[in-house]
């Protein structure tokens, strides 16, 4: 990897780190009272756009459609098998959680 693709890889992880940080930031200042389950569609639907995102730019490499660097692409995909990794990772806590409040005796 030469230097350049690396201070663009660094420049794309400081991108994405001040985007999260703006959009943990932003729905707790404008909206409180937000519920569970409207935040929990909307991450579904980022994770579903960050991998269509992801395999587009992946098919566009392949083809030779696009200017991109194999690093970019890899870069990409990297984010979607993460992002996608935590919403499985997120659901396995939340039935874990569910069973355990089931077992409860009252």
């Amino acid at each position: 990897m030469s230097n350049i693709e690396i201070n663009n890889v660094l420049a794309q992880m400081r991108a994405m780190s001040s985007q999260v940080q703006g959009i943990e930031t932003a729905p707790m200042a404008t909206n409180k009272t937000k519920d569970f389950s409207s935040m929990l569609s909307e991450s579904i639907e980022a994770v579903n756009k960050t991998q269509m995102d992801a395999g587009a730019l992946s098919t566009a490499f392949t083809k030779g459609e696009t200017d991109a660097s194999l690093a970019e692409v890899m870069v990409s995909l990297q984010k979607a098998s993460m992002s996608f990794q935590t919403v499985m990772q997120t659901r396995n806590k939340l039935v874990d959680a569910y069973k355990d409040v089931m077992r409860m005796s009252m």
